[in-house]
């Protein structure tokens, strides 16, 4: 298991706007709050399969791998 968070920084990274990735969050049962506070574990939203959620999971995996 990996602990790797999702953040917000981590969308922002993957070019995806905060409207659109908190309507994302409410479409697929993922707390907006959590998010912004905290962050999602990287592994609950590749469970997903969706792309928007993969791409926000490769900048955070691109951010631990080189900073």
């Amino acid at each position: 298991m990996s602990d790797l968070v999702v953040t917000m920084r981590h969308v922002r990274a993957a070019k995806l706007c905060s409207r659109g990735a908190r309507a994302w969050c409410e479409a697929n049962g993922f707390s907006w709050s959590t998010l912004l506070d905290g962050g999602i574990a990287a592994e609950e939203l590749e469970q997903t399969g969706d792309p928007l959620a993969l791409r926000a999971v490769a900048a955070a995996r691109e951010e631990a791998a080189h900073g």
